[in-house]
Protein backbone atom coordinates (compact mmCIF):
# COMPACT_ATOMS: atom_id res chain seq x y z
CA UNK A 1 0.00 0.00 0.00
CA UNK A 2 1.07 3.57 -0.48
CA UNK A 3 0.75 4.30 3.24
CA UNK A 4 2.96 2.48 5.73
CA UNK A 5 1.22 0.32 8.38
CA UNK A 6 2.70 2.37 11.24
CA UNK A 7 1.32 5.53 9.67
CA UNK A 8 -2.15 3.99 9.36
CA UNK A 9 -2.00 2.82 12.97
CA UNK A 10 -1.00 6.30 14.11
CA UNK A 11 -3.90 7.85 12.19
CA UNK A 12 -6.38 5.41 13.73
CA UNK A 13 -4.98 5.84 17.24
CA UNK A 14 -5.31 9.62 16.98
CA UNK A 15 -9.07 9.50 16.37
CA UNK A 16 -11.40 10.36 19.26
CA UNK A 17 -12.62 7.38 21.25
CA UNK A 18 -10.19 4.88 19.75
CA UNK A 19 -8.44 2.47 22.11
CA UNK A 20 -5.42 0.40 21.14
CA UNK A 21 -5.79 -3.10 22.55
CA UNK A 22 -2.77 -3.84 24.77
CA UNK A 23 -0.82 -6.61 23.04
CA UNK A 24 2.65 -6.65 21.47
CA UNK A 25 1.59 -9.31 18.96
CA UNK A 26 -0.66 -7.27 16.67
CA UNK A 27 -1.96 -3.79 15.82
CA UNK A 28 -5.53 -4.05 17.11
CA UNK A 29 -7.93 -1.23 17.93
CA UNK A 30 -11.51 -0.75 19.07
CA UNK A 31 -13.92 2.15 19.19
CA UNK A 32 -17.34 2.06 20.78
CA UNK A 33 -20.34 3.86 19.23
CA UNK A 34 -18.58 4.21 15.89
CA UNK A 35 -21.88 3.74 14.03
CA UNK A 36 -25.09 5.34 15.22
CA UNK A 37 -28.28 3.25 15.69
CA UNK A 38 -30.23 4.63 12.72
CA UNK A 39 -27.42 3.85 10.27
CA UNK A 40 -26.94 0.40 11.83
CA UNK A 41 -30.64 -0.33 11.33
CA UNK A 42 -30.41 0.64 7.65
CA UNK A 43 -27.50 -1.73 7.17
CA UNK A 44 -29.26 -4.59 8.98
CA UNK A 45 -32.23 -4.16 6.61
CA UNK A 46 -29.90 -4.33 3.62
CA UNK A 47 -28.21 -7.48 4.95
CA UNK A 48 -31.54 -9.21 5.54
CA UNK A 49 -32.65 -8.37 2.01
CA UNK A 50 -29.49 -9.57 0.26
CA UNK A 51 -28.13 -12.39 2.41
CA UNK A 52 -26.84 -15.66 0.97
CA UNK A 53 -24.78 -18.54 2.43
CA UNK A 54 -21.23 -17.45 3.24
CA UNK A 55 -18.32 -19.04 1.40
CA UNK A 56 -14.66 -19.53 2.30
CA UNK A 57 -11.47 -19.95 0.27
CA UNK A 58 -10.32 -23.00 2.25
CA UNK A 59 -12.61 -24.79 4.72
CA UNK A 60 -9.94 -27.32 5.74
CA UNK A 61 -12.36 -30.08 4.77
CA UNK A 62 -14.90 -28.97 7.38
CA UNK A 63 -18.33 -28.36 5.78
CA UNK A 64 -19.50 -26.34 8.81
CA UNK A 65 -16.36 -24.24 9.18
CA UNK A 66 -18.35 -21.11 8.29
CA UNK A 67 -22.12 -21.25 8.68
CA UNK A 68 -23.10 -17.57 8.53
CA UNK A 69 -24.77 -15.65 5.72
CA UNK A 70 -23.17 -12.85 3.69
CA UNK A 71 -24.44 -9.82 1.80
CA UNK A 72 -22.56 -7.75 -0.77
CA UNK A 73 -23.43 -4.09 -0.16
CA UNK A 74 -23.68 -1.96 -3.34
CA UNK A 75 -21.39 1.06 -3.31
CA UNK A 76 -24.04 3.47 -4.60
CA UNK A 77 -26.36 3.10 -1.61
CA UNK A 78 -26.38 6.08 0.81
CA UNK A 79 -25.91 3.92 3.92
CA UNK A 80 -22.90 2.21 2.36
CA UNK A 81 -21.43 5.56 1.32
CA UNK A 82 -21.80 6.82 4.89
CA UNK A 83 -19.86 3.84 6.26
CA UNK A 84 -17.18 4.19 3.62
CA UNK A 85 -16.75 7.86 4.53
CA UNK A 86 -16.49 7.06 8.25
CA UNK A 87 -13.83 4.41 7.61
CA UNK A 88 -11.84 6.67 5.30
CA UNK A 89 -11.81 9.42 7.91
CA UNK A 90 -10.80 6.99 10.64
CA UNK A 91 -7.94 5.26 8.82
CA UNK A 92 -6.72 7.58 6.09
CA UNK A 93 -6.42 4.57 3.77
CA UNK A 94 -7.02 5.37 0.11
CA UNK A 95 -10.42 3.94 -0.84
CA UNK A 96 -8.90 2.51 -4.03
CA UNK A 97 -7.33 -0.25 -1.90
CA UNK A 98 -10.63 -1.35 -0.37
CA UNK A 99 -12.74 -4.36 -1.24
CA UNK A 100 -16.49 -3.77 -1.53
CA UNK A 101 -18.22 -3.58 1.83
CA UNK A 102 -19.77 -6.84 3.07
CA UNK A 103 -22.41 -7.63 5.65
CA UNK A 104 -22.71 -10.85 7.63
CA UNK A 105 -25.61 -12.38 9.53
CA UNK A 106 -25.24 -15.08 12.21
CA UNK A 107 -28.38 -16.86 13.39
CA UNK A 108 -28.48 -18.99 16.53
CA UNK A 109 -25.88 -21.77 16.33
CA UNK A 110 -23.95 -20.19 13.46
CA UNK A 111 -20.24 -19.36 13.64
CA UNK A 112 -17.01 -18.83 11.71
CA UNK A 113 -14.36 -21.12 13.18
CA UNK A 114 -10.82 -19.81 13.85
CA UNK A 115 -9.40 -18.26 10.69
CA UNK A 116 -7.26 -15.44 9.40
CA UNK A 117 -8.44 -12.77 6.97
CA UNK A 118 -5.29 -12.89 4.86
CA UNK A 119 -4.78 -15.60 2.25
CA UNK A 120 -1.98 -17.98 3.17
CA UNK A 121 0.90 -17.78 0.68
CA UNK A 122 1.17 -21.18 -0.94
CA UNK A 123 -2.47 -21.99 -0.15
CA UNK A 124 -4.57 -23.60 -2.83
CA UNK A 125 -6.46 -20.39 -3.67
CA UNK A 126 -3.74 -17.82 -3.00
CA UNK A 127 -3.08 -17.06 -6.66
CA UNK A 128 -6.78 -16.90 -7.47
CA UNK A 129 -7.57 -14.31 -4.78
CA UNK A 130 -4.31 -12.33 -4.65
CA UNK A 131 -2.95 -12.17 -8.20
CA UNK A 132 -4.51 -8.82 -9.05
CA UNK A 133 -4.73 -6.86 -5.79
CA UNK A 134 -2.29 -8.60 -3.47
CA UNK A 135 -3.11 -9.90 -0.02
CA UNK A 136 -5.39 -8.37 2.58
CA UNK A 137 -3.79 -5.84 4.88
CA UNK A 138 -6.27 -4.19 7.28
CA UNK A 139 -9.61 -5.49 8.52
CA UNK A 140 -12.38 -3.20 9.82
CA UNK A 141 -15.37 -4.94 11.42
CA UNK A 142 -18.40 -3.27 12.98
CA UNK A 143 -21.03 -4.93 15.17
CA UNK A 144 -24.44 -3.57 14.18
CA UNK A 145 -26.48 -4.88 17.13
CA UNK A 146 -26.32 -6.28 20.62
CA UNK A 147 -26.61 -10.08 20.87
CA UNK A 148 -28.52 -11.78 23.69
CA UNK A 149 -25.89 -14.51 24.16
CA UNK A 150 -22.75 -15.67 22.36
CA UNK A 151 -21.36 -14.31 19.12
CA UNK A 152 -18.09 -12.97 20.53
CA UNK A 153 -14.96 -12.53 18.43
CA UNK A 154 -12.07 -14.38 20.04
CA UNK A 155 -8.41 -13.86 19.22
CA UNK A 156 -7.03 -16.95 20.91
CA UNK A 157 -3.35 -16.19 20.29
CA UNK A 158 -3.79 -12.68 21.70
CA UNK A 159 -5.91 -13.89 24.64
CA UNK A 160 -8.54 -11.28 23.77
CA UNK A 161 -12.29 -11.71 23.36
CA UNK A 162 -14.70 -8.99 22.19
CA UNK A 163 -18.43 -9.14 22.83
CA UNK A 164 -20.90 -7.87 20.22
CA UNK A 165 -22.00 -4.34 21.05
CA UNK A 166 -24.13 -2.25 18.72
CA UNK A 167 -22.01 0.26 16.81
CA UNK A 168 -18.61 -0.99 18.06
CA UNK A 169 -15.69 -1.12 15.65
CA UNK A 170 -12.77 -3.55 15.73
CA UNK A 171 -9.88 -3.09 13.34
CA UNK A 172 -6.51 -4.76 12.97
CA UNK A 173 -3.49 -5.06 10.74
CA UNK A 174 -3.16 -8.57 9.30
CA UNK A 175 0.57 -8.06 8.73
CA UNK A 176 3.77 -7.95 10.73
CA UNK A 177 6.01 -4.85 10.79
CA UNK A 178 8.21 -6.41 8.07
CA UNK A 179 5.19 -6.84 5.78
CA UNK A 180 4.77 -10.56 6.33
CA UNK A 181 1.48 -12.12 7.39
CA UNK A 182 0.67 -12.15 11.11
CA UNK A 183 -0.64 -15.54 12.35
CA UNK A 184 -1.52 -13.93 15.70
CA UNK A 185 -4.56 -12.34 14.00
CA UNK A 186 -6.28 -15.73 13.99
CA UNK A 187 -9.83 -15.11 15.21
CA UNK A 188 -13.05 -17.00 15.82
CA UNK A 189 -16.55 -15.68 15.19
CA UNK A 190 -18.03 -17.71 18.05
CA UNK A 191 -21.44 -19.34 17.96
CA UNK A 192 -24.47 -17.18 18.59
CA UNK A 193 -26.30 -18.79 21.49
CA UNK A 194 -29.38 -16.58 21.53
CA UNK A 195 -30.56 -13.95 19.05
CA UNK A 196 -29.00 -12.88 15.75
CA UNK A 197 -25.70 -11.11 15.12
CA UNK A 198 -25.14 -8.61 12.31
CA UNK A 199 -21.73 -7.22 11.35
CA UNK A 200 -20.21 -5.39 8.42
CA UNK A 201 -16.65 -5.95 7.26
CA UNK A 202 -14.25 -3.94 5.15
CA UNK A 203 -10.93 -5.36 3.95
CA UNK A 204 -8.06 -3.50 2.33
CA UNK A 205 -5.43 -4.88 -0.04
CA UNK A 206 -1.75 -4.33 -0.83
CA UNK A 207 -2.62 -2.93 -4.25
CA UNK A 208 -5.68 -1.12 -5.62
CA UNK A 209 -8.73 -3.39 -5.69
CA UNK A 210 -9.42 -4.94 -9.10
CA UNK A 211 -12.11 -7.44 -8.16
Amino acid sequence: MTTLPDSIAATIAAQPGVQRVPTPKAMLFQRKRFVMPDLAEELITLIDAGRRPSTIADDNGDPVFRTSETCDLPADLPAVQQIEALLAELSGIDSAFGEPLQGQRYAEGQEFKPHTDYFAPGGRDFQKFCALSGNRTWTFMIYLNDVAAGGATRFKLLDKTFQPEAGKLLCWNNRLPDGGINPATLHHGMKVRQGVKYVITKWYREKPWRG
